[in-house]
């Protein structure tokens, strides 16, 4: 297989020229803005860089289709990519604050790091609403620099290229922030949705929220930045989207079951913040009326008791509800795996993203 190019290094190298850019533009803004861009820097670095990763494959696929050849990353791939973790972050941190967590990557979440300072500096008010508000705000900022990086490496490209690379990442960002609502609907929608509706919908949720805008536009992105024609970006699109929901699945059972150690968030913060997952949808589907209220007592209840945590984990496991989830995520990696077969694309990429797949399907965190 031919040799690439780290794509973390790369990409992180171009994250951390952008933002020692942004420190400089904040110098003379004072200390408050100095420190507020800095914790947008720390909140953009340091994650596993899957988006990235699948960017870059993408764009390797399409790019070294029938040739033999491993041409250098270009510039505006590299920004591209930059731009899709810039942009996760920003995410992260929205997620965090809908979800009250406490953590993220072993380290106080942004709106936890803020109220922290707030109190620190004994400056005036509540320091939870400060704290909210200001990663609120670092959010939409770490939004607006995903879309300054990704225009930043837009300018030296074919005008073609651009305009569908600006579209795709258009739709990635409509589409998560929708899926996005959707989860947090949920918490509170399925009440009044009928039992045997529950599993479809935590699939639009995972679908939205996370698989395609994890994998399959990620691909799709570098796919088009390369000249992709509409059989690679479909063949592309089949591979991501199962790869995708494997993916997103594979984080649902590590919200309940992963180690805390591996995953940098306590063990069954899910089932405390009370998300809706396939994982859940499954387990609710094959209890007594009994056991079901009980489950739903527990589920979404911040001070579960590891106990409590315990019991609900064995609960989702006594009613089958891993086991088909487990089965679903090897179903969807072998129907990715089906949609590289014959496809037009680097049969060195080809490679690199079978080995993408079991990173995104078969990890610990």
């Amino acid at each position: 297989m031919p040799h690439f190019p780290d794509p973390i290094v790369v990409v992180s190298q171009r994250v951390e020229r952008f933002l020692q850019a942004q420190r400089d533009a904040a110098a003379d803004f004072g200390a408050e803005a100095s420190a507020f861009v800095e914790s947008g820097a720390s909140a953009a670095t340091g994650g596993k860089g899957f988006r990235a990763k699948f960017c870059l494959a993408g764009w390797r696929a399409v790019a070294t289709a029938g040739t033999s050849g491993t041409p250098d990353i270009p510039e505006v791939v590299t920004a591209a990519s930059a731009a899709l973790e810039i942009f996760h972050a920003a995410a992260l941190v929205h997620d965090d604050v809908i979800d009250r967590s406490d953590t993220r990557r072993g380290r106080p979440a942004s709106h936890r790091a803020w109220e922290a300072a707030h109190r620190s500096e004994a400056w005036a008010g509540d320091g939870e609403e400060f704290g909210r508000s200001a990663a609120i705000l670092l959010g939409d900022l770490l939004v607006a620099w995903s879309d300054d990086l990704l225009e930043e490496g837009l300018v030296e490209a074919d005008p073609d290229r651009a305009h569908r690379a600006r579209g795709e990442f258009a739709r990635m960002r409509r589409e998560v922030t929708i899926g996005q609502f959707l989860d947090v609907a949920e918490e509170s929608a399925y009440v009044t949705a009928p039992v045997e509706t529950h599993a479809d919908r935590a699939l639009r949720v995972a679908s939205l929220k996370s698989a395609r805008y994890s994998v399959q536009h990620p691909l799709q992105l570098g796919a088009t930045l390369a000249g992709a024609d509409a059989e690679q970006y479909r063949a592309l699109g089949d591979f991501g989207h199962p790869i995708g929901l494997a993916f997103q699945l594979r984080d649902d059972v590590l919200g309940v079951f992963g180690d805390s150690a591996v995953t940098g968030k306590p063990v069954g913060d899910d089932l405390r913040e009370g998300k809706r997952t396939l994982l859940i949808a499954y387990a609710r589907a094959s209890l007594a009326p009994g056991a079901l209220r009980v489950f739903d007592e527990l589920i979404g209840d911040r001070e579960l008791s590891p106990e409590q945590v315990g019991h609900l984990q064995r609960t989702i496991v006594d009613t089958g509800a891993l086991a088909l989830v487990e089965e679903r995520i090897s179903a969807w990696a072998a129907e990715a795996d089906r949609a590289l077969r014959g496809a037009r694309l680097g049969n060195g990429a080809v490679s690199e993203l079978r080995d993408l797949a079991r990173a995104a399907t078969v990890r610990a965190a």
